[in-house]
């Protein structure tokens, strides 16, 4: 037999066992998408049935949720946004619209809206600082590369996962408790999970940096603290500063559905515009979160590209 037969040969089986790996695995992948095809629909139906209002039966009437919002006048969603009075004012809260002005000097004034929008966006600057402040600490302490001590690294690592385990809502009911509601429990809420959230980002990032600074300071005689200071920090800053910003993007939209739920700022004020029927008010008020989420959205990822570099976006598109 010539070395070219059992060339082919092997080739020949080689081909045969790729294509029965293959074959198996299409197979595994077909059976697995079809349980989880049959896991959702078993899972859709439950829900359907254990609701109240069928969803099938309800999808007819999907739209009559979305009539009301269409305001009479369109020109009331600009007035209820800046405080200027409707021509359509009957009295009713419906247009009650200079009566949220918030007067600051003479006949200068801060548009109701405005003003819970900016409470809204302070409690998530002021969340994400504490998030940041604590996180950067306990990322240093949980990495694998810089701690040596594993009971203390283990520690660390299971309180932030406490932190981040439980939504907030959760979180600012408890607190609500204690300080009542408003944005002082939102801003604990949200600051407490950011510490666990952007704890772990960190300390991964920490995981991968280049260890030859550290090692060099550590051959002169550098502490710990030395070592983080002017080896591992300045790798790791920028990368840093663009998971906060993200968290920022984050918190902006989490801070409004705590005001939902007695957090203060405009998701308050949003719940009770909806569950009234206030369509000019609540147009006026999702056009404004609109903006505000799409602002901070665009400035901070032109800040984080800033930081990070071009180059970074470039690699992982």
């Amino acid at each position: 037999m010539t070395s070219a037969t059992i060339h082919s040969d092997a080739t020949r089986l080689a081909a045969d066992a790729w294509r029965r790996q293959t074959s198996l695995r299409r197979l595994y992948t077909g059976l697995g998408v079809g349980l989880l095809l049959v896991a959702m629909c078993a899972t859709m139906w439950f829900a359907d049935e254990a609701n109240a209002g069928h969803f099938l039966d309800r999808l007819p009437h999907i739209l009559d949720f979305l009539s009301w919002l269409i305001p009479k006048d369109w020109n009331d969603v600009w007035r209820a946004l800046f405080d200027v009075a409707s021509p359509h004012d009957t009295g009713t809260q419906e247009f009650n619209f200079p009566l949220g002005r918030v007067p600051v000097w003479g006949g200068f004034y801060i548009p109701e809206y405005f003003e819970l929008m900016l409470t809204t966006v302070n409690v998530a600057l002021v969340s994400t600082f504490i998030g940041f402040v604590f996180a950067v600490p306990f990322s240093f302490i949980a990495a694998r590369n810089l701690t040596p001590s594993p009971a203390l690294r283990l520690v660390v690592k299971r309180f932030m996962e406490l932190l981040r385990a439980f939504p907030e809502i959760v979180i600012a009911g408890l607190f609500a408790a204690i300080v009542s509601i408003g944005p002082v429990a939102a801003i604990i809420a949200i600051g407490l999970h950011s510490i666990g959230a952007l704890g772990k980002l960190f300390y991964e990032i920490n995981e991968n940096i280049d260890m030859r600074a550290e090692e060099g300071l550590r051959a002169v005689g550098a502490n710990w603290f030395e070592r983080i200071r002017f080896a591992a920090l300045p790798q790791v800053l920028p990368n840093f500063m663009s998971y906060t910003l993200l968290r920022i993007e984050i918190n902006v939209r989490i801070s409004t559905i705590m005001g939902a739920v007695g957090g203060g700022g405009i998701g308050e004020e949003l719940k009770l515009s909806i569950s009234r029927g206030f369509g000019a008010k609540t147009l006026a008020l999702v056009l404004l979160l609109f903006t505000t989420i799409f602002i901070v959205d665009q400035f901070s990822a032109w800040l984080r590209r800033k930081l990070v570099g071009e180059q970074a976006f470039l690699m992982s598109a």
